[in-house]
């Protein structure tokens, strides 16, 4: 396999200034193991410094670098040239921003704006059972953990919300409501009540068509629709606490 490979990216662009959006081809030559975001920036450096992206750890664990890439939502730093080309069997490749939330510049998203919905379910303990009797922590034995500890791995990087076919519109979205998931299978949270009215509420699980495309999409590799599914049948806390 040849070391350098030719590509184009059609990039969907936008000005703030002048609203303007349109799609601007690049094309360049980049090593076969080179990632997006290393295309991206050749692009600043070799062809254009005005194109806009987002990135922060490039580690694949902070999401910010998610775009639509041919239609996919993933993330840039995790994608090869060379698997890219193998993927979608092209060198050409058509880049465009999340549609979950406005367009701040080019493939920048407003994220604030798409955390919205996270912060509404409160993805952390609301009402923490006190530690045991003569504990300094509240210890979780590895059976209940392993009941759900796969949700934990999730970094909202919103490529299951942007995948899904219900979140754009009244659905709080599959990362969202398995945030709120995880902390209901977590034996430590004692707000189930408030927990339960939102996730069976108007925005909640019955807004999921179950099409599983979070769980398609997800770089992390976690089951998504498994852990919505799970909501959908209030299957929560089926063993006792140990």
């Amino acid at each position: 396999m040849s070391q350098v490979h030719r590509i184009t990216l059609k990039v969907k662009r936008y000005d703030p200034d002048t609203k303007r959006t349109w799609v601007q081809n690049y094309e360049l030559e980049a090593g076969r193991i080179l990632r997006f975001t290393d295309v991206f920036r050749k692009i600043n450096n070799e062809l254009d410094p005005t194109l806009a992206w987002n990135s922060s750890c490039e580690h694949a664990q902070c999401g910010s670098c998610a775009v639509n890439v041919n239609g996919k939502p993933l993330l840039a730093c995790e994608l090869l040239v060379e698997n890219a080309i193998k993927h979608f069997g092209s060198t050409t490749f058509r880049i465009e921003p999340l549609t979950i939330a406005p367009v701040v510049r080019d493939l920048i998203v407003d994220f604030d704006k798409a955390y919205e919905r996270v912060n509404k379910v409160k993805p952390y303990i609301i009402d923490p059972s006190p530690r045991p009797a003569g504990e300094s922590e509240y210890r979780i034995s590895p059976r209940q953990l392993e009941r759900y500890v796969e949700a934990t791995r999730c970094i909202n990087c919103f490529c299951c919300a942007e995948a899904c076919i219900s979140s754009h519109k009244r659905f709080l979205g599959p990362n969202a409501v398995m945030a709120s998931i995880v902390r209901l299978m977590d034996p430590r949270e004692q707000a189930i009540k408030e927990r339960l009215e939102l996730l069976y509420s108007e925005q909640g699980v019955y807004r999921c068509h179950t099409s599983m495309a979070c769980s398609f999409v997800c770089p992390k590799e976690i089951d998504v629709a498994h852990f919505i599914a799970l909501a959908k049948a209030n299957r929560f806390r089926s063993e006792t606490k140990r």
